[in-house]
């Protein structure tokens, strides 16, 4: 038997779910999934706790049921992507289309969902790194099991005889599947930005005015914070554009319903980002996903999702305190 007394299990495993949670979500590409496989790993692993030998950590034997949950999740599924990677860019003048169903999109997550506590800054940087809406869209292109080959040895740094032993195959086919991997996310190449940076004077004073020239809806002035090629998308809409001018051209058009909106920071996918209502306050809209790259915004992805307010803990209607403790 392990070292871990029976009626201490459900701690003993809460402690595991944050980690958890990031993993499954860098395998699902969604938030809502992966808290439904971690929850489904924990019942299993409680089910099964009075098998458990000790033969091999416990740590990895959670890894080893979260990793054939996502599997099973994966089996037969297309996979999630972002709208610049299924069609063409649209033009300022586009409307919005129907939403598409949940199951097609990229989700956002809360960083207190998926990025372990540790105090050691590096672990977190990197952490922070790997939950990336534009890494995590990579992810997808990668078949199931070379993803949770590449996420176990790039990611949380396993080495290639514990994913072996975790996923039943050899070291050969491990090393095998992480360079063929390595060589698919090459091919997609994953804009790099900075992460989320709360101490630093420059990222906050960029983000503050983010916010102020979209509160004022002063279109010229938020313009003038984007690359002029940076990219806007709105999942679970297909609409994506690419150039400042473009937005400006769809703030000002269909997209003008977001005039009056309030704004609350939220830390998500390791990047900055903000909460966004429409009308005041009184409409939950969207959560705003920014990449920042040389002093300025080179993209922007609304995930436009009411749903995903619950899951930041944030309220579905901000009134006039909550809008000011901002």
């Amino acid at each position: 038997m392990t070292d871990v007394a029976a009626p201490d299990l459900e701690q003993t495993l809460e402690q595991h779910r944050r980690e958890l949670t990031g993993y499954c979500y860098r395998m699902l590409g969604s938030s809502f999934e992966a808290e439904d496989a971690v929850q489904e790993t924990m019942v299993r692993a409680w089910r099964a706790y009075d098998r458990f030998e000790g033969r091999s950590a416990l740590r990895s034997w959670l890894y080893r049921i979260a990793t054939n949950v996502c599997l099973d999740m994966l089996q037969g599924r297309q996979r999630r992507a972002l709208p610049m990677d299924l069609v063409s860019s649209s033009s300022g003048d586009s409307e919005a289309g129907p939403r598409l169903p949940e199951s097609k999109w990229i989700q956002p997550i809360p960083d207190g969902r998926a990025v372990p506590t540790t105090e050691d800054p590096a672990d977190v940087a990197e952490s922070r790194e790997s939950i990336r809406v534009a890494f995590i869209a990579a992810l997808q292109h990668l078949p199931a099991r070379q993803r949770a080959v590449l996420i176990l040895r790039e990611v949380l740094r396993w080495k290639a005889s514990e994913v072996a032993e975790l996923l039943d195959t050899s070291v050969v086919s491990v090393n095998s599947a992480l360079q063929r991997a390595r060589a698919t996310l090459a091919d997609a190449d994953v804009a790099e930005s900075e992460p989320l940076m709360p101490e630093d004077d420059e990222q906050r004073a960029l983000l503050a005015r983010y916010v102020d020239a979209f509160e004022r809806f002063d279109i010229e002035s938020l313009v003038s914070l984007l690359h002029e090629d940076a990219t806007m998308s709105m999942p679970p809409y297909d609409l994506w554009l690419q150039g400042a001018d473009e937005l400006r051209t769809w703030l000002l058009g269909a997209g003008s319903g977001c005039r009056g909106s309030r704004f609350v920071p939220v830390a998500a996918n390791g990047s900055p980002g903000f909460a966004q209502w429409r009308g005041g306050g009184v409409e939950p809209w969207a959560i705003h996903v920014l990449r920042v790259s040389d002093g300025r915004i080179s993209g922007i992805d609304f995930f436009v999702d009411p749903e995903l307010f619950p899951l930041f803990g944030l309220p579905m209607r901000l009134d006039a305190e909550a809008g000011a403790q901002r």
